[in-house]
């Protein structure tokens, strides 16, 4: 039990709002120093589960030598590498052209294929934009990618995108060496956790944004009626949630392989706490698949009540338009200066017919209200 706590102290920190990135360090070149680079974000060697120190920066050629040399794993990570960044690095741990192309180019489901000894996972990070007031164009989820090569003796991530930096992580992960002597499948297991961990908090968030909405829609207006909401804003939380849902729903499959089917490159005492995780993800899919479901009920309502509030108005049109026909036709009549009409010459048959006018409209106006149509 103890190590199972350590595991889950040492991948599950607090959730922030938002996460912060910094670049620094330098894309790979195997013709040049480590200095000279501008992708690799962090090329590190773990032995015994504790990080290796060098008089210098190790490039990542370098790196993977030391390892086959004196054993262990090295954790090279990478942000938004180019085609010609990228192909030093993988030539020098023999990665697969598919992958390596996913990678660059970034804009993939998330899936996990095994290429030959290298497992090629890709996550789809998720982050919450925080604002004040939900509108017809507020951008509620923002995206990022993660590409995750794991091998017998290395780890490599390719990150995309402006979110999900991973340098916390790997400073969590070192205060934890007894979980790194567990190889590159520590990593991959620490990273999965970090992501889904991160849709349970986006999860929470936008289930205020709905709640919100959902109040807006039901709760009563003037006079009793309900006063809706702009569709428009309904539409739009719809949109982000369906961008969630991508994130969410192509990752469980990958995961319950992680978590049931052996594999050589997965450690079994690691391959154990991947079925936390998928639990963890089928409960976020529970949601998003909810979140939808529910946003569609809502805009369904929403625009009943549009119209329901149309038909009101149209009622209240009809209703004064027959008031307003009985005195224009009384005085399309009078109007019409024949000599002989009914009580023409008669001293009351001007109040006479004012009256009547009067009294057929009061009466007209006493049935329409009271069937509610007023």
């Amino acid at each position: 039990m103890s190590m199972i706590n350590n595991l889950r102290a040492a991948v599950r920190p607090s959730r922030p709002s938002r996460l912060s990135l910094r670049k620094d360090g330098a894309v790979y070149d195997a013709t040049r120093p480590a200095e000279a680079t501008t992708a690799v974000v962090d090329c590190a060697v773990y032995r015994d589960g504790a990080r290796v120190t060098f008089e210098r920066t190790l490039a990542p050629h370098e790196a993977i030598r030391q390892v086959r040399r004196d054993g262990g794993f090295v954790w090279i990570g990478l942000h938004e590498p180019s085609e010609a960044e990228f192909a030093g690095i993988a030539a020098e741990f023999g990665l697969h052209p598919l992958a390596v192309e996913d990678a660059v180019h970034a804009h993939q489901r998330p899936k996990l294929e095994r290429y030959d000894d290298t497992l090629f996972t890709v996550f789809k990070t998720i982050h919450y934009v925080e604002h004040d007031e939900l509108t017809a164009t507020s951008e509620v989820v923002e995206s990022g990618e993660v590409m995750c090569f794991t091998g017998r003796d290395f780890f490599i991530t390719v990150r995309h995108g402006g979110q999900g930096s991973l340098r916390a992580l790997r400073h969590r992960l070192q205060d934890e060496p007894e979980l790194l002597a567990k190889g590159p499948s520590a990593v991959l297991h620490a990273i999965a956790d970090h992501v889904v961990d991160g849709y349970v908090a986006v999860a929470d968030a936008v289930q205020d944004d709905i709640d919100e909405v959902e109040t807006e829609v039901f709760s009563p207006g003037r006079k009793g009626t309900p006063r809706g909401t702009d569709a428009g804003r309904i539409y739009q939380l719809k949109r982000e949630v369906m961008e969630f849902k991508r994130a969410v729903l192509p990752l469980v499959r990958p995961m319950q392989l992680l978590s049931e089917r052996p594999m050589r490159l997965v450690d079994p005492d690691i391959q154990k706490y991947f079925r936390d995780v998928a639990d963890h993800l089928a409960r976020v899919q529970e949601q998003v698949v909810g979140f939808d479901e529910l946003l569609n009920s809502i805009l369904q309502a929403n625009l009943a009540q549009a119209s329901v509030a149309q038909n009101e108005d149209m009622r209240k049109i009809t209703s004064w338009a027959a008031i307003i026909a009985v005195p224009t036709m009384v005085c399309g009549v009078y109007g019409m200066n024949f000599k002989y009409m009914p009580e023409l010459q008669w001293k009351f048959g001007y109040p006479m017919v004012l009256g009547i006018t009067v009294a057929l409209c009061l009466g007209i106006h006493r049935t329409l209200k009271r069937n509610g149509w007023l």
